[in-house]
């Protein structure tokens, strides 16, 4: 252990993982955790900040912007975010403070991946009303199809938006339930992944694991939206210029998809217009959304999704997506959070080179 490793000192606004957080300790880091389920008041950030701790680990609940930075001039060398989103993060008073600020990308991928897929069943199959109605005991006389039914996933289209890591991934598990796929990403055509997910298609309908031919295409927006049985988003959040995906979900394009079409959401809450969603919900424009992100975190008591009216075809989750216990707490980074998270702040810490050689570094361009 170095004299400057035993002087280091870390604060994480939240407990990201105990065997984490004492890797940090085993370096000899002096780190302090925020314990409480809340987030710290932004006071206490900016205090702890002031005092010269030289690391600190975040989530996405807090704002980290020019009041932190300005308190950690001189002293703070690193913020470590402990989710894939940075958009708590002002990019531009990092870049002027001379602060490089990481992320936990790939290891959530296949977990966020798995989680729209569980979703779109859970939406599509009914399965919250159908445990509703045994526990309320209200399970009567068997009948083909009263009081409801679900619809089927097998053979129908998906609607895949943005085809990076997390759309891809989802795609790969898509294919097991032999739906068609409609791709749409407005910078990234995958041709390499598109003739591998066609081959494994192909291969499925040669050894009759799949009753027919299923296709992957990439098309536009419009056509990604109009022509899916399920539309689900995998975008990041960008809230202006040719390709912002703030509210890319409205009242318009709501109206470009199937009346018997759902919605599925697991990337950025404003990339959907919620109040034109419920309205869309609630005038059958849609047949249903689960949700997993939103504009405000937690979702508001008179949000217009709440409305016990739509209870039946909207299902809402608190951002759970990436939340399994390998993706979460591992301390592997090729695995976990946490253990990223860790990784790329000792990364930083301890560089003897240039910070922008690193590859844990979101805003490398203010060290180039």
């Amino acid at each position: 252990m170095t004299e400057t490793e035993s002087n280091i000192r870390i604060f994480a606004t939240c407990d990201i993982g105990r065997e984490a957080l004492e890797l940090l300790r085993a370096r000899g880091y002096e780190v302090e955790v925020y314990d409480q389920l809340e987030p710290p008041p932004k006071s206490l950030i900016i205090e702890k900040v002031r005092a010269g701790i030289d690391g600190l680990i975040t989530t996405l609940r807090d704002p980290i912007d020019r009041e932190i930075f300005e308190a950690g001039k001189g002293t703070l060398k690193v913020v470590a975010q402990n989710a894939v989103g940075f958009d708590n993060i002002n990019r531009a008073d990092a870049n002027e403070y001379k602060v490089p600020f990481t992320n936990t990308p790939e290891v959530l991928t296949e977990a966020t991946a798995e989680f729209a897929l569980l979703m779109l069943g859970a939406v599509a199959r009914k399965l919250y009303p159908s445990e509703q109605l045994v526990r309320e005991n209200c399970w009567g006389a068997w009948h083909p199809y009263l009081p409801f039914l679900g619809d089927e996933v097998t053979g129908k289209t998906v609607g895949v938006i943005g085809m990076g890591r997390i759309g891809q991934a989802f795609v790969k598990k898509a294919v097991g339930f032999d739906v068609n796929l409609l791709c749409y990403d407005p910078a990234l055509t995958p041709a390499d992944f598109l003739t591998g997910v066609r081959e494994e298609m192909d291969l499925r309908y040669r050894n009759g694991f799949s009753p027919g031919r299923q296709t992957i295409r990439m098309t536009s927006f419009e056509e990604a939206l109009s022509g899916s049985d399920f539309v689900s988003l995998h975008v990041p959040l960008i809230q202006e210029g040719k390709f912002s995906t703030f509210h890319l979900i409205n009242e318009k394009t709501l109206r470009m998809m199937r009346p018997t079409a759902y919605l599925l959401n697991t990337s950025r809450g404003p990339v959907v217009d919620e109040a034109a969603l419920a309205k869309a919900l609630k005038n059958r424009v849609i047949a249903g959304a689960a949700l997993d992100v939103f504009e405000r975190e937690p979702l508001p008591q008179d949000s217009p999704l709440r409305d016990p009216e739509l209870l039946d075809r909207v299902r809402l989750f608190h951002h759970f997506a990436s939340g399994g216990r390998i993706t979460r707490l591992s301390t592997d980074p090729k695995r976990g959070m946490a253990g990223r998270c860790v990784q790329s702040l000792i990364d930083v810490l301890e560089a003897r080179g240039n910070l922008a050689s690193l590859p844990a570094i979101v805003n490398k361009e203010a060290f180039r």
